[in-house]
């Protein structure tokens, strides 16, 4: 009795294990198949959110867009080339918010010190507090701005509302999301840095 009782758990557990690595090896699989189908989409993703930092998001990536990179530590650089032949240099933004990563993308005009466009994501930030940094309502207010006080770099502060007004390096933040606003003011100005020396060397 006592055999029979191990001989069945044996073969109980046996059959689990068989069961937990046949799932395993199917999930794997179909990972693997689905591989090459997620790096598109995180491609095709990533290309439009550069061509929202230029206001191009209804435009062909491979028309407006080339990706070098600037100076000896190789950063990466997006150059926009429109129309009208002008460029545009679309330097890409990591950074922390209140609850986990910010990321984004900051276009500048020719001159490098103004703003063309910007476009920021996040992975966790509150919705309908700091996970307002996606929307246009936030974004928009940085085209135009100046990177620079006369000849220094100062990058852009990010303020609580209504502190901005004739400021042409501050933006307002997110009302009732301070600390995802100073995420991304702490990530302009982080990004940017090793930027500086380069940028004039892309004409």
């Amino acid at each position: 009795m006592v055999n029979k009782k191990r001989n069945g758990n044996v073969y109980t557990i046996m059959y689990a294990a068989l069961m937990v690595t046949l799932v395993a090896a199917l999930l794997a699989l179909a990972s693997q198949g689905l591989k090459p189908r997620q790096l598109a989409n995180i491609m095709a993703e990533t290309q439009l959110t550069i061509l929202r930092s230029v206001h191009l998001e209804d435009q062909p990536y491979e028309k407006y867009i080339t990706d070098t990179v600037a100076g000896p530590q190789q950063l990466p650089l997006f150059i926009c080339t429109l129309d009208d032949g002008t460029r545009k240099y679309i330097i890409p933004l990591e950074g922390k918010g209140l609850w986990g990563p910010l990321r984004g993308y900051l276009a500048l005009n020719d001159d490098f010190r103004t703003i063309y466009g910007a476009v920021f994501d996040h992975d966790s930030e509150t919705p309908g507090l700091g996970a307002e940094i996606t929307t246009s309502f936030f974004s928009d207010p940085f085209r135009g701005k100046s990177l620079y006080s006369g000849d220094q770099f100062v990058s852009i502060s990010v303020l609580k509302q209504g502190r901005s007004h004739n400021n042409p390096n501050a933006v307002d933040g997110i009302s009732g999301g301070t600390l995802t606003s100073r995420g991304v003011e702490n990530m302009i100005r982080e990004s940017l840095k090793p930027y500086i020396p380069f940028l004039r060397h892309y004409e």
